[in-house]
Formats: C-alpha cells, structure tokens, sequence
C-alpha cells in the first residue's frame, strides 16, 4: 500500500473516482459474519449469501480467507473492494515476512488491517463500505483473538464472541445465550453454525443452510497448528444435525432461565 500510495496512489481502492449517480450506488454485499474463541483457538464462521438490494446476487459467495498461517479475516459489506482489500492484506503480510524475516504479530496485522479500511473511507461514504472481523491465534500470548471494525477503520477487541454484517444483531444475540468459555472445539463450531441459522431466520440478507443446493456456511478454526478450513463433509454434518433438531424446535435450542 505504501508503494502503490507513493507512485500510483489512484489504484488504491479508496482512491478510486466514482462516476455521478442518483441515489446509492447497488453492489452485491456479503453478510454474516461471526466468531468465537475457545481454550484452544478461536473459530470464524460466515454464511455464503450476497445480496443486491432486494435481490440474491450470489448464493456461494466465499467470505472467509486465511489472511496467513494464523490468521483469518471475514468479510462484510461491499463485496468487490471487501475480497481486493482481504488480497492486498494477504500480500503486505507475506511481503512483511519475506523483507523482516518474521512474522508479524497478531496485534500488528490487526492494526494493519485498520489503517487498509481507514483508507476506504472515501468509498465508505459513498455507501461502499467494508467491515471485516480479524481472528487469528496470538503466538506470543497462546489463544485466539478476536477483532472487529467500523467504517472509519476503528478497531475494537472483541472477548468470546463477535459478528458483523446485517444478520449480526441475530447472530450475536444468539451466541449470547449459546457461548461459554468452556467449549471444545467442536462445540463452538456448532454453536457458531447455530448462530448463523438464526441470523438466516431473521434477516433476509443472511443465507441458511442450503441443503437442496449442497451450499454450508464456511467455518475456519485458527488454533497453534495454524489455520483450517473444516470440509464440506464436516459442515454438512452441522448443518444437517441442527436442522434435524430445528425440525422439532423452529426456534433453536432453548437456554436455561438461571
């Protein structure tokens, strides 16, 4: 980015001029995204849905990219400039690394992250927005990590679980009463996908299971092996146990009183 700042500062995304137009501008957008850490490791999920307005633009879109070895990002939002920026911070961490000679922490690859959305702030108030959620495992303090942003780059850690996107206020009201900090791994993808399914229930945007399709949320699990994207197998094996269960309870499971 400093390269491209310093000789040809108008390929950057934010940079990049926009013709006049009435009304906002439509552009496929991509939602939900959530994460959650556990003893191990931390997991970022996201459902496969764009969107155009009221339209489905896409029904597989892929939201979740490994942005290194230990280190994921999901992305929400203008879905063009959301994947050109996830690659142009794919590319500063590899380079990063081959140049120093070592990795960069997770603390530095978030703040990172911050200032590439802090430059789209221009496309951003044009209602081209990009909010991603940056999860990654912490080398030096040995757990996951979680990271959420706003429009203006603003950088927050989020402890136990996030989300971002249009289903999120679903999604994170349903890892509310789902998550502990006691969960396996296995547990806490589940829960996860439970939370994606209830965010597809509420908000149009968001994209459930599709089991005629054959189409399961992307789930990632970023522990001290490094970053694993679990198989379609796997998911499917989620995805189609909670819908069983939903089956008998539409509304999900049931959380205890006290």
């Amino acid at each position: 980015m400093d390269f491209l700042g310093a000789h040809q500062p108008e390929l950057l995304p934010g940079n990049r001029p926009l013709p006049a137009v009435q009304g906002a501008v439509e552009a496929p957008h991509g939602t939900t995204i959530v994460a959650a850490t556990f003893p191990g490791g931390v997991v970022l999920a996201g459902d496969r849905r764009a969107t155009m307005g009221n339209l489905i633009s896409q029904r597989d879109v892929e939201k979740v990219f490994p942005a290194d070895e230990y280190s994921a990002v999901g992305i929400a939002g203008t879905l063009g400039f959301a994947v050109e920026m996830v690659k142009l911070f794919q590319l500063e961490l590899e380079h990063f690394e081959k140049v120093e000679g070592t990795v960069l922490s997770l603390e530095g690859k978030a703040n990172r992250l911050s200032t590439m959305i802090r430059g789209n702030l221009g496309m951003a108030m044009q209602g081209l927005a990009v909010v991603p959620i940056f999860a990654g495992w912490d080398v030096d303090r040995e757990k996951g990590r979680i990271f959420s942003y706003d429009v203006t780059g603003g950088r927050s850690e989020e402890h136990g679980f996030a989300a971002t996107g249009s289903g999120s206020l679903f999604a994170r009201g349903a890892l509310k009463k789902l998550y502990r900090e006691d969960l396996t791994e296995s547990e806490t993808t589940t829960a996860v996908v439970q939370s994606l399914y209830d965010a597809a229930d509420e908000d149009s945007a968001t994209g459930g299971p599709d089991l005629g399709r054959r189409i399961y949320p992307i789930v990632t699990v970023i522990n001290e092996d490094g970053f694993k994207r679990l198989t379609e197998a796997e998911v499917s094996e989620i995805a189609r146990t909670i819908h069983e269960r939903r089956l008998e309870q539409p509304d999900g499971p049931r959380a205890p009183l006290l």
